[in-house]
């Protein structure tokens, strides 16, 4: 009992915004915890293929349980003052797993795919262009990004060293598992 009474202290004292639960051994994240690391990525500007500038801005975080993945919607500007006339405004939805890393101890976005371009009226040269554009801002912004760092004490406690283990996405947040190391 004891030890359970300690573990919930530290866990109240460390989690300051990642929620401990002592009965499901789970910290959780909530969607709009993660929304708000997410926006700290963005404004973004890129530049592909040495012509076109892409901005990236307003992302908007919603949750997929059913395939286990956390979806980025970003409104996306592309101009090219060699080849458009005026910028060519959309959105992006970008999908990414979740891992965590023990050298860092963070939880990652992984594997960042395209789930969809929306550009309206855009003309149909541009369109593999675009869906070129969708997989750059997937690899560079997403890929890896950290959504939240455990501090060595969350992750420790009378003498014992806890893992992170399966991460879950769920309809309000995500729910990571510790297990004894």
């Amino acid at each position: 009992m004891k030890s359970l009474l300690a573990f919930s202290a530290m866990a109240i004292e460390a989690a300051a915004w990642a929620g401990y639960n002592i009965w499901t051994n789970e910290y959780t994240l909530s969607q709009k915890q993660l929304q708000s690391v997410i926006e700290t990525r963005f404004p973004q500007q890129l530049r592909y293929a040495e012509v076109f500038n892409v901005n990236l801005k307003n992302p908007r975080l919603t949750l997929n349980p059913a395939q286990n993945r956390v979806l980025t919607q970003v409104s996306v500007d592309v101009f090219s003052p060699l080849l458009l006339a005026a910028p060519l405004n959309g959105a992006i939805t970008l999908s990414s797993g979740l891992k965590y890393d023990k050298a860092t101890r963070a939880i990652l976005l992984d594997n960042p795919a395209v789930d969809s371009i929306d550009f309206s009226a855009v003309p149909a040269q541009y369109k593999q262009q675009l869906s070129q554009i969708g997989m750059i801002v997937a690899e560079q912004v997403l890929k890896d990004y950290p959504v939240y760092t455990f501090t060595s004490d969350e992750l420790r406690l009378s003498g014992k060293t806890f893992e992170p283990g399966a991460i879950t996405v769920q309809a309000d947040g995500i729910a990571v598992k510790i297990n004894e190391s």
